[in-house]
């Protein structure tokens, strides 16, 4: 009965927190662009100097990643962010085509919601809520179970600063009774207009089936592929800094390193060199069986955590100073875990003949798990790189950086972002870094520019005739029409 009634208060707390965003945002809607982007600039501002002390409260909390690497997914997830886009138009008329006579009007969604992941539950929360109000939309958050403290304070953080610069009370909103039935009122209500989902594939799937839209995104399992004419030891840096990020808790961290019998060597060497524990047979049998469940699934006690704890849990025993470890592995599928995404510093090491038969393994890995999502690419050879860029099934090619902050737009030019869509190849509604452009729908002001003639046709039962010489003279003046 205790349980029963947790639901159904859980349910009337989304009831209440959607009615209250959706009243906030028809006064949002009503806002101007300076007006809302000083309340975004303020929401940024307030993430950036909180960073710290909410990313030591994520990594309490969940027992996920690093401090110090939370720290800079909160900088990235709101002052980053929202340097990206103070200067887009979201609000009011935000195109005018005076040639073509047609002009663009941004109309917001509504209310939008949000789901929270337990690997970057604050930083999610300051990427959502920026891009929410940004596009002069509400947002009601729906924090992971085991993320509930701090992504709530996380929320309470953006909306009581939003408020304090003008933003209309209620338009951020969170779940503090966290139930599946509650998650399910948020997706399926009749007054939310949009689902961010970011989370597990099963919440991915729950939020495209709700009846509602939805922009979900779909697992990484980003490879790795170092050509031969890479910068080895800058590639293999890049790899590592990237696979320990946060202990991997990001899904376009690398999983997998492919790379050529030519440099096979030289590569290992780097790797061991820079930090790296190379499994034995044996030893790689005890980590395959805790990566993933018998269902299949990622091994949740696995994910975010350090070499040494992964050790430990599968019995073995490596240097105290390694960083990643690193499993030989020759096969592609669900039956072989290190071929799979591992959000921990594991990684598959796979050797292939060329770049063409590296090519063939990357889509292999990909089309298996992490389809449209990314992939990262070590090379100097423009030639090879444009062959990858036209073949694989992902929507970022990340070349010669680090894949996690590579993707997410930390050091590429590519939109900082923490949803990242996967495209039709990975089902998702959007192959982009998402951002607020994806929050608007476009009303469209066309002026007519021409006039439309309608052919003489004969009474009913008689054939008609063909002027062609009236059908030459509209023809040739549409054509002269549009060459002026």
């Amino acid at each position: 009965m205790e349980l029963a009634d947790r639901d159904l208060i859980s349910i009337q707390e989304a009831r209440n927190l959607i009615n209250a965003a959706h009243a906030a945002q028809k006064r949002l809607a009503g806002m101007s662009q300076a007006e809302i982007d000083r309340i975004c600039e303020a929401m940024a501002q307030a993430g950036f100097e909180n960073a710290e002390r909410l990313a030591a409260m994520a990594c309490e909390e969940t027992g996920f990643g690093r401090v110090e690497d939370k720290i800079v997914k909160n900088i990235v997830g709101s002052k980053m962010v929202f340097e990206s886009v103070k200067d887009m138009k979201t609000v009011g008329m935000i195109k005018e085509d005076k040639e073509k006579r047609i002009s663009e009007v941004a109309v917001p969604m509504g209310v939008i919601a949000a789901l929270i992941p337990s690997t970057n539950p604050t930083s999610t929360v300051f990427f959502k809520t920026i891009i929410s109000i940004k596009s002069a939309n509400a947002v009601v958050l729906s924090p992971h179970p085991g993320a509930r403290k701090c992504t709530i304070e996380a929320a309470k953080l953006m909306a009581e600063t939003a408020e304090a610069a003008g933003c209309p009370k209620g338009a951020i909103g969170c779940l503090e009774t966290i139930t599946m039935q509650a998650t399910e009122e948020l997706m399926k209500h009749n007054k939310i207009a949009l689902i961010l989902a970011t989370g597990g594939s099963a919440m991915v799937k729950a939020a495209y089936s709700s009846g509602n839209p939805a922009i979900g995104v779909g697992p990484g399992n980003a490879p790795a592929y170092i050509e031969r004419t890479a910068d080895i030891p800058l590639a293999v840096k890049h790899i590592i800094q990237s696979k320990t990020f946060d202990n991997s808790t990001l899904c376009t961290s690398e999983q997998s390193v492919v790379t050529e019998e030519f440099i096979r060597d030289k590569v290992v060497a780097e790797f061991k060199r820079q930090g790296a524990y190379f499994l034995d047979e044996r030893e790689k049998e005890k980590v395959a069986s805790i990566l993933m469940r018998a269902s299949g699934t990622m091994n949740p006690a696995i994910v975010g955590k350090t070499p040494q704890y992964i050790a430990t849990l599968a019995d073995i025993s490596i240097p105290e100073d390694t960083k990643v470890i690193i499993g030989f592995e020759t096969e592609v599928g669900d039956k072989f875990p290190f071929s799979r995404e591992k959000l921990c510093p594991v990684l598959a090491f796979y050797t292939e003949r060329d770049w063409e038969s590296a090519c063939e393994l990357c889509i292999r890995i990909l089309n298996n798990e992490g389809a449209g999502h990314t992939l990262a690419i070590h090379s100097k050879n423009e030639d090879v790189i444009r062959e990858f860029a036209l073949k694989k099934p992902v929507n970022r090619i990340i070349v010669n950086t680090p894949s996690t902050l590579g993707a997410t737009g930390g050091t590429t030019n590519l939109p900082p972002s923490f949803t990242l869509g996967c495209g039709a190849v990975g089902g998702s509604s959007s192959s982009d870094n998402i951002g607020p452009q994806h929050l608007i729908n476009i009303r469209r002001l066309a002026y007519g520019v021409r006039e439309f003639e309608r052919p003489s046709v004969q009474a009913p039962g008689k054939p008609a005739a063909l002027d062609e010489d009236r059908i030459l003279e509209v023809v040739l003046r549409r054509l002269l029409e549009k060459m002026k």
